[in-house]
């Protein structure tokens, strides 16, 4: 009876000290506001990063964020992405790191890191709740994706009273 008891509780502190978390994605582009050169599209569940909040640190499944489609547009882009939320989020984690990726799709579908016009990779790039937004410039003529690699966070204060702690991202594209 005790181990049934004693299981019963470990399991119940488990789902109230464990809640998943599953990015939301939004973005705009200037083909929202009349130009229709470059497309933003945001990525959909399950393809999105994941956190697991389970005890104080961990980290972060790698995932999507989203798909930004400058085949038709000659010069370069700037894209930033912002964590719209890190108001609600930072008084639940203490850091949440996550470093973000940028893949260049090829002609036969397949997705790779992104090389600067130099042909080296790009220096990593890390999102937090202290300096968002980041931001990355890229040649135009490409199809890309933006995703989280890594990353990791510490919480807190895992009772989150309804609120809605997963980050919140946003994605800006213009031409430079």
């Amino acid at each position: 009876m005790w181990k049934v008891l004693k299981f019963t509780l470990v399991l119940a502190v488990l789902l109230f000290l464990g809640p998943q978390l599953t990015s939301l994605a939004y973005g705009e582009s200037a083909g929202d506001s009349g130009q229709t050169d470059i497309q933003v599209e945001a990525a959909e569940s399950p393809a999105t990063p994941e956190i697991t909040i389970f005890g104080n640190a961990g980290g972060v499944t790698p995932g999507d964020l989203f798909y930004v489609d400058a085949t038709d547009s000659s010069g370069d882009i700037l894209i930033s992405l912002y964590i719209t939320n890190a108001d609600v989020l930072i008084t639940y984690l203490r850091y949440l790191n996550l470093k973000v990726a940028v893949y260049c799709e090829d002609e036969n579908g397949r997705w790779s890191k992104t090389s600067l016009r130099d042909g080296h990779l790009p220096a990593d790039t890390y999102l937090t709740l202290h300096n968002s937004p980041v931001n990355i410039t890229l040649p135009g003529y490409a199809r890309y994706k933006i995703a989280i690699d890594s990353g990791c966070y510490y919480c807190i204060n895992a009772a989150t009273g309804g609120d809605n702690i997963s980050p919140q991202f946003y994605l800006t594209v213009e031409q430079v």
